[in-house]
């Protein structure tokens, strides 16, 4: 064998051997890889066997990070390694790396004495390095890194080294696809299991604290060393921090109003209505963001909370670590957003469906008092606690303007201590909520200045009002007065309290007119039952002063004439007795009707005695009680308590059939009582008979009531109830 031929069977065999040594180091390393060891061992175990079998002074595994840098990790060799796992470092122009990250292939450098950059210093001055091989790793069709291999001599590391770099890249490249492909299906069960317990809590009808605590949480859990927070978008441009979860908190305490940093990440949500990233913390603007700074944070993602078609608010993450929340971090936080938006949303709408209820059957109460006719200090006591209740307020009042200066406490209603009594009036001053609503004949509302001035501010000042929602009370096109809602705190009343207030509003204004009427009704009957009694005082004043007086006259005549007929004249005589007899049953009628127009008795005697002269007369037999001793009452009570008696004795005579009547008189709770019953038939209706409706009138026109009860076969009860007024006046005559 020539020496030639021996060399080239050497280099054969050489070849060979560094070939079993390949294959050897890739099945070790393949068989790491499948029993799904960690990236760490794998990567720590592919930079041995390479350092190994190139007897290269350096070995490693390189990460790209997004900002265009790149981190070394498990760097091997023979000798002691100056730089660490985990130094990222800029990636060098003209490098190795700067060809992988641009080809995509592998490259080679053969004199790294051109290579920039602080880290290629270091590898050449104090590692030595001259020559670097290096093979992409890609996952998943994306560049991840590149596997690296350095040697201190140009002839180290042999033709075709970056390939076979590049065959340990690719089984990297399996284990981190492998590793990331559990963690995405680790992390998808996770997410979904924590989807589920949310939907779930959703399903339920949870207050929306429950479900706040719940989703970020869950967030939290699942996006680990970060921070989780719910916020709600206000009307003014801010935002409120309504929960919040994570490593540490967020610097700023639940339930903080805070202003939208410029660019952030609640800036951009509330403008886009879409999901957001932001990688680097640093550029966001504002004190909120400073915060948040402070407390470690370096990137954050956010998600939009949309509740029937608006925007309601926004759930955020933040990362505080140095590398960013992992990509699709914005879309998994969506996806809880989503279900707080339709939390919100079932909570929103049983809310609705609660509060209108709440309303209806707070309108039917107030509307039931007002058709009922109640008094009007009942029905505005009642339509105050309604409104404040209803409206969560912390007082409301019924008040009516007092011409255009004025305004007066009409009823009024509070949940804590409040001097706000009945009757207090306050001066209509300009700027004030109440004389707009004079002015405008609108619902309207006012947030209350501490510096204010004036008489009105100081008794804003002094009730501790901080705003108030006020609706017009309209009775006959006119402004009467409104009524109102008080907050003492901060908190302002939702935007659509007017709209609300507005229908109580328009039924106190159908209480003050159904009250006005009844009052112009009652006095005109009044009127009427008065002119009536008049009347009858006046025909009585004249029976007695004209016609009863002559006929007395003439009775007195006609008596002298029979006396002065001598007796021979006996048929004279006798006709002159007739007439006279005749003159006076027609005096005793007459002085009949004159007692049933208005009794003497009553007028000279009161009550009492007047009863028992009607018992004496009545043509049934009458059991008398009358429990009012000697007191005296005004004349269109006693008149009035006559004539029922009256006429429920002439019924009971005339109609009723009956063997006895009962009459009780009594005075009870400041009201006197009547009550005539009798053991008849019964069948007594007023709305048929002159005589009842008429006593119904008379009762009711002085503010009594009456009741008659009257089934058939089982007699007849009239029950009457006269306020009264005991008095020392003269009686009437």
């Amino acid at each position: 064998m020539t020496a030639s031929a021996s060399a080239y069977r050497d280099a054969e065999i050489g070849e060979l051997k560094r070939l079993a040594a390949e294959q050897s180091a890739l099945r070790r390393v393949a068989e790491l890889v499948a029993r799904q060891t960690s990236p760490e061992e794998v990567f720590a175990l592919v930079s041995s066997e390479l350092s190994g079998l190139l007897e290269a002074s350096l070995a490693c595994i390189v990460r790209f990070e997004e900002d265009g840098t790149a981190t070394i990790i498990a760097p091997r060799g023979p000798g002691h390694v100056r730089l660490p796992s985990g130094t990222n470092f800029p990636i060098p122009n003209g490098g190795v790396l700067e060809m992988v990250s641009r080809t995509q292939r592998p490259a080679r450098v053969d004199d790294f004495a051109g290579v920039g950059g602080a880290v290629a210093a270091t590898l050449r001055e104090q590692e030595g390095v001259q020559t670097m091989v290096g093979g992409p790793i890609m996952v998943d069709g994306r560049l991840w890194g590149a596997m690296l291999v350095a040697s201190k001599a140009h002839d180290e590391l042999p033709s075709g080294s970056e390939d076979r770099v590049a065959r340990f890249a690719e089984l990297v490249s399996t284990a981190i696809s492998n590793v990331e492909s559990r963690a995405k299906v680790e992390h998808l069960a996770a997410e979904q299991s924590a989807l589920r317990r949310v939907a779930e809590l959703v399903a339920g009808h949870p207050s929306a604290e429950d479900v706040f605590d719940l989703v970020t949480e869950e967030l939290s859990a699942l996006l680990a060393s970060s921070q989780v927070g719910t916020l709600r978008f206000e009307e003014d441009g801010t935002a409120t921090l309504i929960a919040q979860r994570g490593v540490g908190t967020l610097g700023i305490p639940t339930g903080t109003n805070l202003p939208l940093p410029t660019e952030g990440v609640l800036e951009a949500v509330k403008r886009t209505g879409r999901p957001v990233r932001i990688v680097d913390y640093e550029r966001v603007r504002g004190q909120t963001a400073a915060i948040l700074r402070g407390e470690g944070v370096r990137s954050m993602v956010g998600g939009p909370i949309v509740v029937d078609g608006r925007l309601w608010g926004a759930m955020v993450v933040g990362a505080q670590m140095p590398e960013a929340l992992p990509p699709g971090s914005e879309d998994r936080v969506t996806r809880f957003a989503e279900l707080v938006s339709t939390a919100i949303s079932n909570i929103e709408s049983r809310a609705k469906v609660e509060r209108l209820v709440a309303e209806q059957s707070a309108l039917r109460r107030v509307a039931t008092l007002v058709a009922r006719e109640h008094s009007s200090e009942e029905i505005f006591a009642a339509l105050a606690e309604e409104v404040g209740v209803l409206f969560g307020a912390d007082a409301a009042a019924i008040l009516r303007y007092d011409g255009d200066s004025h305004l007066s406490v009409v009823a009024g209603w509070s949940e804590r201590p409040m001097r706000l009594p009945v009757g207090r009036q306050f001066p209509l001053e300009a700027g004030y909520l109440a004389l707009e609503v004079l002015r405008t004949g609108k619902p309207g509302r006012k947030v209350h200045s501490d510096k204010a001035d004036g008489q009105t501010a100081a008794a804003v000042r002094e009730l501790g009002i901080r705003s108030a929602v006020m609706s017009p009370v309209e009775v006959n096109g006119t402004t009467w007065g409104a009524v109102g809602v008080i907050a003492l705190g901060s908190e302002p009343f939702p935007s659509d309290t007017e709209a609300r207030l507005a229908e109580f509003s328009r039924h106190a204004g159908v209480a003050v007119a159904n009250a006005k009427s009844r009052s112009d009704l009652t006095e005109s009957r009044a009127r009427i039952v008065h002119t009536a009694d008049e009347a009858r005082r006046r025909f009585e004043r004249d029976l007695h002063d004209g016609a009863q007086q002559r006929l007395v006259s003439l009775g007195l005549e006609l008596r002298a004439a029979e006396a002065m007929v001598p007796e021979r004249f006996d048929d004279l005589r006798n006709s002159l007795t007739r007439l006279a007899t005749g003159l006076h049953d027609v005096l005793d009628d007459l002085r009949e009707l004159s007692r049933g127009l208005h009794p003497a008795v009553l007028s000279e005697d009161g009550l009492g005695p007047a009863l028992s002269a009607l018992a004496l007369r009545s043509a049934v037999p009458v059991d008398l009680r009358v429990d009012i001793g000697t007191e005296r009452f005004e004349t269109p009570i006693e008149v009035a308590a006559y004539y029922v008696v009256s006429e429920a004795l002439t019924n009971t005579a005339k109609h009723a059939r009956a063997s006895m009547a009962e009459i009780h008189a009594f005075v009870s709770d400041a009201r006197l009582e009547i009550v005539v019953r009798d053991d008849g038939q019964g069948g007594a209706d007023s709305a048929r008979g002159s005589g009842l409706r008429g006593l119904v009138d008379r009762v009711e026109a002085i503010g009594g009531t009456i009741r008659i009860e009257s089934d058939p076969g089982r007699g007849t009860a009239i029950r009457v109830r006269l306020p009264v007024a005991p008095t020392r006046a003269e009686p009437p005559r």
